[in-house]
């Protein structure tokens, strides 16, 4: 190769070094538009790096497979391997499955034999998470614990902060939530201090907070997907004097983290931000990870449906069914809003049954319990809400958000069931745990039900105080059917 050419290649690796991964694109790009001017395996491989910041998905698999073939003819099973193992995590990613069985197949064939390497960690990774989606905890704790060796042997940041997060995730769904936590905190410390990779930076941004609502950990969500949005948002760029923070040009995470953002914006009642984000997350989310885009969609028809925005609601929910995700229990409670309680009481019942096991999904698993509760009592079935409000007692344990939720189904439960005093209890504790998480339109429902038990026992002055405060938070949040039933079981004017 002629001089400038070499000086071009020396210059995209120094950019990649740094992580300017738009300068490390533009110069391998046009180095590799010319047939003539072959690349190494490695440059292909970071030739695919940079076309995926980049955005260009398709490039990236592309010359991800020329280098694997070019590591292949050089005998190199540990560059094959690592290949591998990202052409099954991008052809997952574009939903190909089969194509990711059969990558993820080759990536065993390279690296099984070889002595214990860094590249053998995202095997274990894989194998971790395979366990863990088919209810082995033991076996996927013991890929997990591997991963860690690997990662330790390595001296990797990168390795070892996901190998602690794949430990928490098992050990989550195990119900070892302070041993977990304790992990997860470790793995989201060197995150944000600024010790890893942008790779493995925005990996674990990504991973962090979805684990975080799935346990029903709000505190954990708002604190990371705060922090995700920061590193997605500045267009910062490499010193090269050590790992970036911030990956230059755009951040092909920016979409996803958004998305996160979303649903934590939705609990803490900033509806309006809630749906304007879930707009640019639709947007920005990269064709690999369009299931980020179904989440935003659904959130912003959670957001439409409380505030009476029914038509809205219901494309919003379409939207998020057109991308793979399951709307409920969204869709269940808009069916009640529109009166057709038979189709509310099928789709809940059909979720329950697909999400059997809470251990992948705590949170979601506790939201259809609670809808369920809620579609029963408004058809009059006493017993059935009872028995979806006992399930919810028992998921709730000592988690904030849990039980708050398992007390307003409860307290609710036993209004329907003549019995005020023990609603009383239970709904004021409901109360109190809404209040302290910071999640107003939850806090004001059940000041609606507390008012229902404080009138039930004889206290109407503290009844008309429940509901007169609940009404000017759900009309704040713009939340007009609720402040409508506020303002008729106080008895005062419409203001909504």
């Amino acid at each position: 190769m002629s001089a400038p050419t070499i000086d071009r290649i020396a210059r995209a690796r120094t950019a990649a070094a740094r992580e300017s991964w738009a300068e490390a694109y533009g110069l391998l790009h046009a180095h590799d538009a010319h047939p003539s001017r072959a690349l190494t395996a490695d440059d292909l491989m970071i030739l695919a790096d940079a076309a995926w910041w980049a955005g260009h998905v398709d490039e990236s698999v592309a010359a991800r497979l020329r280098a694997h073939a070019a590591y292949v003819a050089g005998g190199d099973h540990r560059g094959a391997g690592l290949a591998s193992w990202w052409l099954s995590y991008e052809y997952e990613g574009l939903g190909r499955p089969a194509a990711a069985a059969g990558w993820l197949h080759r990536a065993h064939h390279h690296l099984d034999d070889e002595p214990p390497c860094p590249e053998q960690c995202f095997l274990a990774w894989t194998d971790a998470e395979e366990a863990a989606a088919r209810g082995d905890g033991a076996v996927a704790l013991a890929a997990a614990r591997r991963m860690n060796r690997l990662a330790v042997r390595s001296g990797s940041p990168d390795l070892l902060a996901l190998s602690r997060h794949a430990q928490a995730s098992v050990l989550l769904a195990d119900g070892r939530r302070a041993e977990a936590l304790a992990l997860l905190d470790d793995a989201m410390s060197a995150v944000t201090a600024g010790e890893l990779s942008g790779l493995f930076t925005g990996l674990l941004y990504r991973l962090a907070p979805p684990l975080c609502l799935k346990t029903a950990d709000l505190a954990r969500a708002v604190e990371w997907t705060n922090a995700a949005m920061e590193w997605c948002e500045p267009p910062w760029t490499g010193t090269g004097t050590g790992p970036m923070t911030v990956p230059s040009g755009e951040n092909p995470f920016r979409g996803v983290c958004r998305a996160h953002r979303v649903e934590v914006l939705d609990l803490l009642g900033a509806w309006e931000l809630a749906e304007s984000e879930a707009r640019l997350a639709c947007r920005e989310v990269p064709v690999d990870r369009l299931e980020s885009a179904a989440a935003a969609y659904y959130a912003a028809g959670d957001v439409q449906r409380r505030q009476g925005r029914l038509g809205e609601a219901a494309a919003s929910y379409a939207h998020a069914y057109e991308l793979g995700r399951i709307p409920q229990p969204g869709l269940a409670l808009l069916r009640l809003a529109q009166g057709r309680t038979d189709a509310a009481v099928a789709g809940l019942d059909l979720a329950l049954a697909c999400l059997s096991d809470p251990a992948h999904d705590l949170l979601g698993r506790a939201r259809l319990l609670a809808a369920r509760t809620e579609v029963a009592l408004a058809v009059r079935d006493v017993p059935g809400a009872a028995g979806a409000a006992a399930e919810l007692e028992v998921l709730a344990g000592d988690v904030p958000l849990l039980r708050a939720t398992a007390d307003t189904a409860r307290g609710a439960v036993a209004l329907a069931e003549a019995r005020p005093e023990p609603g009383l209890r239970l709904l004021r504790r409901a109360l109190a745990g809404w209040l302290e998480l910071r999640v107003p339109y939850e806090a004001a429902r059940a000041r609606t039900l507390l008012a229902a038990a404080r009138r039930a026992v004889g206290d109407e002055e503290a009844a008309r105080l429940e509901l007169g405060t609940a009404r000017a938070v759900f009309e704040r949040l713009g939340a007009v059917p609720d402040a409508r039933r506020a303002a008729l079981l106080t008895g005062g004017p419409r203001r909504a």
